[in-house]
């Protein structure tokens, strides 16, 4: 294949001014020739790349069978299957994040007489697929409203109100979406982005909750029922006025076809959430760019020093951070030990932490090992995710975790360029985020 950073750059500059998406909608069909022509690639350089293609589809075989891998019936049998789906449906699961969880809302009884189902979002298929579905199809998505509907059948009155719309002013759908709250023992509500609002080419200069959605939130928590929201967007939000809002909120991103089977196995309790944030959400976004693995300013925050790097009116650490996620169950961590206090730039250190689950369930916690280097030769961040591990504890089951540090996990482009490790200092941190406390130290020694 042509290598396209062995390519000019006025190759690049016309294949986007004449228009689509440059070189990825037809590009090579509609410019490669002119470029050969004018002597900007040469036809060699066209030929070996070409070659390269060919060979590959020789020694698959596709010359004696351009079709071979194509097999309607077994499409007939593998798309859709119960198999498949029941794998996308946990996969979901396992995506979900459960943000808050006040009074242990969460997980709601199957036995509550009624429950409210309300949001923009709530009953969308088309929105559940995310702005890069391929091929898929809205049709075949289960709603949030669906899943709900089949988890718990006919012995639950279930009331559904749209609300409002994700974007726009009409509060119109308030009145009935209140109403079918105050008749009932909690509400679900489904708020977000379309899917359109992220991906490529779909910026916003605001990021946080659209239209009038959280005032619809803040109506409903006003008739005192639980609320229980369902967030999904592409994007981390800026939603502190929602988490002040809701008894409980659950980041379930677009999930896809089994979104709303997955989403009711949360709800419900057949799912203990343990997702875990992979970006952080800021309060405001005055605050972006914000990450956990920022590099230190020249003065570090001191809340009893006025000139130092923060905010008047606002807290400088995030609503959530990096690696955040509760679950339906309590873990403490603790007895955090280093095989050594020092090690040399040929060897290893063993982390050894103990996690317990404390809780009454039984639950998955994905334990997070940070590292942050006092001093280096440029620059270092204040923490990086140096490994994790994902268990699985029963009430009361204890266990512990251990985590290989050697000189290539400590390595970077130090000032002259290499990338290596250099002596020093490194603390560690382990625990069920970035924000992690538990903390230990070790030197690296020539």
């Amino acid at each position: 294949m042509v290598v396209v950073e062995d390519l000019p750059t006025s190759w690049f500059v016309g294949a986007t001014r004449r228009g689509g998406h440059g070189y990825a909608r037809g590009c090579f069909s509609r410019i490669l020739s002119g470029t050969v022509r004018r002597g900007e690639v040469s036809e060699t350089f066209v030929n070996d790349a070409v070659r390269r293609i060919l060979r590959l589809k020789f020694a698959l075989g596709l010359f004696d069978d351009p079709y071979r891998y194509s097999d309607v019936e077994r499409e007939k049998q593998t798309v859709f299957s119960a198999a498949n789906r029941e794998a996308a449906r946990d996969v979901a699961r396992q995506s979900i994040v459960l943000l808050k969880n006040d009074q242990q809302t969460l997980p709601l009884s199957k036995q509550l007489r009624s429950i409210a189902v309300v949001g923009p979002l709530a009953d969308s298929q088309s929105d559940l697929l995310g702005a890069w579905h391929a091929d898929g199809r809205a049709q075949d998505c289960t709603t949030l409203l669906t899943g709900i509907r089949q988890a718990l059948g006919s012995k639950v009155a279930i009331k559904y109100a749209k609300g409002c719309e994700v974007e726009g002013t009409d509060r119109s759908g308030f009145a009935a979406a209140i109403r079918a709250t105050k008749q009932a023992d909690a509400v679900v509500v489904a708020v977000g982005e379309k899917d359109w609002m992220s991906g490529e080419a779909a910026s916003r200069v605001d990021i946080s909750l659209p239209g009038i959605q959280s005032e619809l939130v803040k109506a409903l928590a006003a008739t005192g029922k639980p609320v229980i929201l369902v967030l999904m967007n592409g994007r981390p939000l800026a939603i502190p006025e929602l988490h002040e809002s809701a008894d409980a909120l659950l980041e379930t991103w677009f999930l896809g076809t089994e979104a709303g089977p997955a989403i009711a196995d949360v709800l419900f309790g057949d799912y203990n959430p343990s997702g875990k944030l992979p970006v952080t959400f800021p309060r405001h976004v005055g605050q972006i760019p914000i990450f956990y693995n920022m590099k230190n300013t020249g003065r570090p925050m001191d809340p009893n020093s006025k000139y130092t790097s923060k905010y008047l009116d606002m807290p400088n650490t995030p609503l959530y951070p990096f690696g955040y996620g509760l679950s339906y169950t309590t873990f403490e961590y603790g007895s955090l030990a280093l095989s050594t206090p020092q090690m040399r730039l040929h060897e290893s250190v063993q982390v050894t932490v103990e996690v317990a689950n404390t809780g009454k369930v039984a639950g998955t916690e994905i334990v997070q090992l940070y590292v942050r280097d006092l001093v280096g030769s440029v620059t270092r961040p204040v923490r990086e995710l140096k490994g994790f591990e994902r268990i699985t504890l029963q009430p009361g089951e204890r266990r512990k975790v251990s985590f290989t540090l050697t000189a290539d996990d400590l390595a970077f482009y130090t000032a002259d360029m290499s990338f290596r490790a250099e002596p020093g200092t490194f603390h560690v941190f382990v625990g069920g985020n970035s924000d992690a406390t538990l903390q230990a130290a070790f030197q690296i020694v020539e």
